[in-house]
């Protein structure tokens, strides 16, 4: 395995980047893990490394970077109420669709001039709060994005001129929308409300329910990670990448 940071030119500045790929062949097709709001951390960091043993190029932005580089948070990020959420919820708020589709314009520029990316086609998947940005990103960009996927993601129904489900149509790369059954962050009604867009787009792909999880189900270190729900994703996902990128 070879893994370096290195910082992607902006348009608003350097955004720190863990890129990871095997350390053998090559080149390899390129995948961006989005992380979810509690940021940048190893478990992240580990997850990149899964995908990148399968043969990928995996690219893991810190897309709190406008933030600086101290916005990295402690293990209390998830307590609420505590002075790292606070700090994390004071970025996260900020956050919205159209800057992080100009750093995936970048990040694919910067892709592109790598020697150990295979060109062409790339993957996409976020989790609670990219899930929106790795389906945008299929919409905004169908001639590179052939797989996108979301998993428990937040806010995919909304009134934003990019929220995914008004843009379905636009997609072209084949999608997989994973949901939890109990999740306060995209409750059953939004997903219905998605299932009913994403259905009568015609888009490739399926939505999911993973029954008696929650929001986070995927993350070995949350209180609610369920390894048969993990594993699924996991087993999700890589089937996913292998169709459309090999």
């Amino acid at each position: 395995m070879i893994e370096e940071i290195s910082d992607i030119k902006t348009t608003d500045g350097d955004m720190e980047t863990f890129l990871c790929r095997p350390d053998r062949g090559g080149p390899f097709p390129a995948v961006f893990l989005l992380m979810d709001a509690p940021g940048i951390r190893e478990e992240l960091r580990d997850m990149a490394r899964r995908l990148a043993t399968s043969g990928y190029f995996v690219i893991l932005p810190n897309l709190y970077y406008r933030a600086g580089r101290d916005a990295i948070f402690g293990p209390d990020v998830l307590e609420e109420g505590s002075s790292e959420w606070t700090r994390m919820r004071a970025i996260r708020t900020k956050m919205t669709i159209p800057p992080v589709m100009n750093d995936f314009a970048d990040m694919l520029k910067f892709i592109d001039g790598h020697q150990k990316v295979k060109p062409g086609f790339v993957g996409c998947h976020g989790y609670c709060m990219s899930g929106p940005y790795a389906l945008a990103a299929a919409a905004r960009y169908p001639d590179r994005v052939a797989a996108a996927a979301s998993f428990y993601g937040t806010w995919l129904v909304s009134d934003a001129e990019e929220s995914p489900h008004l843009n379905f149509d636009k997609m072209r790369g084949e999608l997989y929308i994973a949901c939890a059954e109990h999740d306060d962050l995209a409750p059953m009604p939004m997903v219905a409300e998605l299932k009913t867009a994403f259905d009568q787009s015609g888009v490739r792909g399926e939505i999911e329910m993973y029954l008696e999880v929650h929001h986070g189900f995927a993350f070995p270190s949350r209180w609610c990670f369920e390894k048969q729900a993990a594993e699924r994703h996991w087993e999700r996902l890589l089937s996913l990448y292998r169709r459309q990128l090999g």
